[in-house]
């Protein structure tokens, strides 16, 4: 049975695709899992359509949640204009929605051909970008982008443009093999973009 919604720590977990356009080094994916510490089957054997998604996610009450997180084992925002119907019709239906937030690579408008930033206004609560790392080198080294150092310069344009349209712009980095001077280089980075950084733990498959 495939997972579209998902419980973790007390938020609800929304899984759209597994498309991705990065390999990053610590994904559980490229480790033949078909699922992660957080669900067992997040692999999609077709993705569901709007309207599925949404009514999996209602049967879940995300009302009762404290958060509702567009993740999964894929790159949500190959979906975006989906994601951002989801948030509309939740919106529409439920007056108590928790804030939402999308866990992402940043390279939505890369991936789409357009800036999406303006759309997610009023829409998304929490932006979390994976980082990686505070130089192209680095990034591309882990992250693993199909664009390259293409991937990286996206990514710094996402986060400063979407910081005018998010109220919480997180970027995000793992702590394996970090020294404190990296980290402190990423969260300089960060914050030059109008983001915050969180320093997330490595775990093993």
């Amino acid at each position: 049975m495939e997972t579209i919604s998902y419980e973790y720590e007390g938020a609800l977990y929304v899984n759209l695709t597994n498309r991705c356009d990065c390999a990053c080094v610590f994904c559980l994916r490229h480790n033949g899992h078909k699922g992660s510490i957080y669900a067992d089957d997040l692999w999609l054997e077709h993705e569901p359509t709007r309207q599925e998604a949404l009514e999996d996610i209602l049967a879940h009450h995300p009302e009762d949640y404290r958060e509702l997180v567009f993740c999964g084992f894929g790159e949500p925002t190959y979906r975006l204009d989906d994601l951002l119907w989801l948030v509309d019709q939740l919106k529409g239906c439920l007056p108590n929605l928790p804030p939402v937030r999308i866990n992402t690579n940043g390279h939505a408008n890369l991936i789409l051909g357009r800036d999406v930033t303006p759309e997610l206004k009023g829409r998304i609560d929490v932006l979390s970008i994976s980082l990686n790392g505070s130089t192209a080198e680095e990034y591309c080294a882990v992250t693993r982008p199909r664009d390259g150092e293409k991937g990286w310069e996206a990514m710094l344009d996402f986060t400063r443009r979407a910081a005018q349209y998010v109220p919480d712009v997180v970027m995000t980095v793992v702590n394996k093999d970090k020294t404190p001077e990296e980290i402190a280089k990423c969260r300089a980075l960060a914050e030059s973009l109008g983001a915050r950084l969180r320093v997330r733990e490595y775990i093993p498959d």
